[in-house]
């Protein structure tokens, strides 16, 4: 990871989890970016604590007020973002908020279905949309040739629980709308990759295993820490070659 100097990355979804852990690695970096900007629902709230205790101590640290299914918080939330990097663009959007909701085929209700695709899907979406110019600025002002994490990239957190074709740990947990939105979250994705190269922009999915989260309860369970020191060595091996891709967290390529 010596060689990852982003300048300056976003994180949704921060304050608990694989977000929080993001955070905290970046930071800890011995050459940490310039900005990290942590979102979560409620900055103010109780569940973002440990957040605003690491910000006490990294003045490089600045959290911000977003909520993934809300147009007008994103775009808030885009604005101050911009407020801080003034003239420079942001390198790294790292879409990491998601849900899940227990069920089965039999119990998955409509309600669930929306909420955990409006969350999962339209939430990295929406979010991609609104942060597009910064991470065009941050492409073009860029003196790296080709594509990477350390000057234009979207990085969407999925999950193999979405892929069709290697449908994991189905008699443990069947969470229908939680599969069908990763799975979605996939093509997005690889439209992204299409839609955003001509403009020096990478986009990637990324499965961090399955790792002890309040989302991650039960099953075949990672260390968190293990699974995201994986992610942050593989984001800076990934290249034009890899746009697009669905990759896991020790950076083997999976299976749509």
């Amino acid at each position: 990871m010596a060689g990852f100097n982003v300048r300056s990355v976003l994180v949704t979804g921060a304050n608990r989890g694989i977000g929080l852990e993001l955070v905290k690695q970046f930071l800890e970096k011995s050459n940490p970016p310039e900005w990290v900007f942590a979102t979560c629902r409620d900055p103010e709230g109780e569940r973002a604590q440990q957040l605003k205790n690491l910000a006490s101590r990294h003045p490089n640290l600045a959290i911000v007020a977003l909520e993934a299914t809300d147009p007008a918080s994103i775009k808030a939330a885009a604005t101050r973002v911009e407020e801080h990097l003034k003239s420079s663009g942001l390198n790294l959007l790292i879409n990491n908020a998601g849900i899940v909701r227990p069920s089965t085929l039999e119990s998955e209700t409509p309600e669930d279905m929306s909420l955990v695709y409006a969350t999962n899907v339209t939430g990295p979406l929406l979010v991609s949309q609104a942060f597009l110019p910064l991470l065009k600025k941050a492409a073009q002002g860029s003196p790296q040739p080709g594509l990477s994490c350390s000057k234009a990239a979207i990085v969407n957190m999925s999950s193999e629980c979405g892929s069709i074709t290697n449908l994991i740990a189905w008699e443990l947990v069947q969470v229908v709308s939680y599969r069908c939105s990763k799975a979605a979250l996939n093509m997005l994705t690889k439209c992204q990759s299409l839609g955003y190269e001509g403009d020096g922009i990478l986009s990637i999915a990324v499965h961090p295993g399955w790792v002890q989260t309040d989302m991650g309860r039960a099953g075949r369970l990672s260390p968190l820490g293990l699974s995201v020191q994986g992610i942050l060595n593989v984001l800076p091996t990934l290249s034009k070659k890899d746009n697009g891709a669905f990759v896991n967290w020790e950076g083997k390529v999976l299976p749509w």
